[in-house]
């Protein structure tokens, strides 16, 4: 590192957790981020000012006035623009020396292989079933650890998925995709603006000590937050030996 890095990223490398070494993991590291909403909002702007080197950003849509409530990397002169490059200009002028690479387009299952394999950690910030299923698939096939969020309402919830280890569970595990759960959407029901921030910011956390080699997160565990009463459930997460994804006879 040199001068000015060792500045900017000092209150990191003060920490025993972190330290020169961790921070150069994080320099060297590649992030994909699929979703640039609410919460891939936060998450994205804590990698960037936290110094991982390559971001790539997914997301086909554009930003939207009715955004601006809680997609914090956005801003109203960026109301038209497609979402990740109103994203990359931000972490830019946030980060000048991390890689931001821009990708419109919807997150299908095909796309998803090409990206994830370059990624050293996925952060699921997307707002649908279809595309988080899908990452979950792609992240188990090859092996890649996968922090997965939500939020509506005023509820949210993070877990995260370390398919480096044969024990990890996966999302199918958790939510699965035969239960046809209901899909809520903020457009519809509506989401209380700093309940992303919260659930972002902890996804950017969890990411960030992936990268480190941290032992301690929410590998899993399933965190449950209520952004009423401030209270947070953690809960213990199995892999389910019936699993259709992970288990010991996958149909998908």
């Amino acid at each position: 590192m040199n001068d000015q890095q060792l500045l900017r990223y000092s209150r990191h490398i003060l920490l025993n957790q972190v330290g020169i070494e961790g921070q150069q993991r994080l320099l060297a590291s590649h992030a994909l981020i699929i979703g640039l909403g609410g919460l891939g909002s936060p998450a994205a702007m804590y990698l960037a000012s936290s110094g991982v080197g390559r971001i790539t950003l997914c997301d086909d849509d554009t930003v939207d006035l009715s955004n601006l409530q809680r997609q914090i990397i956005h801003r109203t002169a960026t109301v038209g623009q497609p979402k990740v490059l109103s994203a990359k200009a931000t972490l830019h002028d946030i980060n000048p020396e991390v890689e931001c690479i821009p990708m419109q387009l919807r997150a299908d299952e095909a796309t998803l292989i090409k990206l994830i394999a370059q990624a050293d950690v996925v952060l699921d910030c997307c707002d649908n079933f279809a595309t988080r299923y899908a990452v979950n698939r792609v992240c188990l096939a090859q092996k890649k650890p996968l922090v997965s969020g939500a939020a509506i309402l005023t509820h949210g919830q993070i877990s995260v998925f370390d398919f480096r280890r044969e024990d990890s569970p996966c999302y199918n595990c958790l939510f699965s995709e035969d239960s046809e759960a209901e899909e809520l959407r903020c457009a519809t029901t509506g989401v209380f603006a700093p309940l992303v921030g919260i659930i972002g910011a902890m996804q950017a956390a969890e990411a960030l000590k992936l990268l480190i080699g941290m032992e301690e997160g929410l590998l899993g565990k399933l965190l449950f937050v209520n952004a009423v009463d401030m209270s947070f459930i953690r809960s213990d997460l199995c892999k389910d030996p019936t699993c259709k994804v992970c288990g010991p006879t996958p149909t998908r």
